[in-house]
């Protein structure tokens, strides 16, 4: 008799449930979060046990590595898939989806996870981080002129560079609202500070690996899209064909289809990593708008823009753009945007890129 297992994952307790080859529970109880209390758990059952399945979480790049270290056939699962099989129960507990799990390992209707690399988690984590102060840094910000409105101060066109002195100089005559000021420019100075710290971190990263500065060869694709699109797939080969990384980062459109007279085309899903979908837009933005030569790329995009809009276009390049990236990954190729354009020049041009991105850190 074979025996299947689903593992809800808490932050202190998971819940345990085990099931036989016909569906009959055999173990429900909970155990510390931890692999060897898991494994201590499931003891009796190890001989023949077949597909420990958990969905995935935060604790899943320490957790399941850590399972299949100690020998348990340990499964991640997608977790809009697992939401989805798991709606059908009357009552969400602990137990009842350590149960539903464990039914999904015996039937086989689940779709796996990747878990990334340790190294591929922590350039992950500067990205975040990253990520993060900048959006504290423009909190800041904004509410310093948002503040400045009750009293009918409003900042128009004034820089980054000049906004602390701007404002300092429009409430100096309030000693009060000065104070207050001061205290938010000066986080607001630190955050920035700390900011290009990790800015740096990551250009300095990118610019000492191979597959992102031949990622940057693409117009508009600069150290951030570089490196995040790099994280977030960590082994291409997981993807069968370059175009599914399209639909991995929600780049492809949404479609509802019943019977002949209902199939309707959405928008696109906005499904995977919300930040590389946002740095391939903005890649693709800058390639259609601010890059002067000729490229084929966008010319296609300029051509979808004529006939349609600009959003439209932007989000068909950046779909593009992540197909691209990958065939380049999978190939070892490089990036060559005009083919009528000598090989020397093309040359030249990639060589004067990764000049001005090493030199940041000569």
């Amino acid at each position: 008799m074979d025996y299947f297992c689903g593992l809800d994952v808490g932050m202190d307790e998971s819940a345990i449930c085990v099931v036989d080859d016909k569906g009959e529970v055999v173990l429900q109880t909970t155990a510390v979060t931890d692999p060897e209390a898991i494994r201590t758990s499931l003891k009796p059952y190890l001989g023949r046990l077949r597909r420990l399945g958990h969905e995935a979480g935060a604790l899943s790049p320490w957790l399941h590595p850590e399972l299949l270290k100690l020998g348990l056939p340990a499964v991640c699962l997608e977790t809009l898939h697992v939401r989805a099989a798991l709606k059908a129960q009357r009552n969400k507990t602990d137990k009842t989806d350590a149960l539903g799990i464990a039914h999904l390992m015996r039937t086989g209707w689940f779709r796996k996870a990747h878990i990334k690399s340790e190294a591929c988690y922590r350039l992950r984590l500067l990205l975040t981080h990253r990520r993060n102060l900048k959006r504290k840094f423009l909190d800041l910000e904004n509410a310093v002129r948002h503040s400045l409105k009750a009293f009918g101060i409003r900042l128009n066109r004034v820089g980054r560079g000049g906004f602390a002195r701007a404002v300092r100089e429009t409430v100096a005559g309030d000693a009060l609202v000065s104070e207050l000021i001061d205290a938010m420019l000066n986080a607001r100075a630190a955050l920035w500070k700390e900011y290009c710290r990790l800015h740096d971190l990551v250009v300095k990263l990118v610019a000492s690996h191979e597959l992102c500065r031949r990622f940057m060869q693409i117009p508009g694709v600069g150290p951030v899209a570089a490196l995040s699109f790099m994280t977030a797939i960590d082994d291409p080969s997981r993807f069968r064909r370059s175009r599914d990384v399209a639909a991995y980062f929600g780049l492809t459109s949404r479609r509802w289809q019943s019977g002949a007279s209902i199939d309707v085309q959405g928008r696109i899903s906005k499904a995977g990593d919300g930040d590389v979908r946002r740095a391939l837009y903005e890649a693709a933005s800058a390639l259609l708008t601010r890059y002067k030569k000729k490229d084929k790329v966008k010319s296609w995009g300029l051509a979808i823009r004529k006939r349609s809009s600009h959003r439209k276009a932007t989000v068909a390049v950046a779909r593009k753009l992540a197909v691209i990236m990958h065939a380049m990954w999978i190939d070892g190729t490089f990036y060559c945007g005009d083919p009528d354009a000598p090989k020397a020049d093309v040359t030249a041009r990639t060589a004067a890129k990764e000049r001005k991105l090493l030199g940041v850190h000569a």
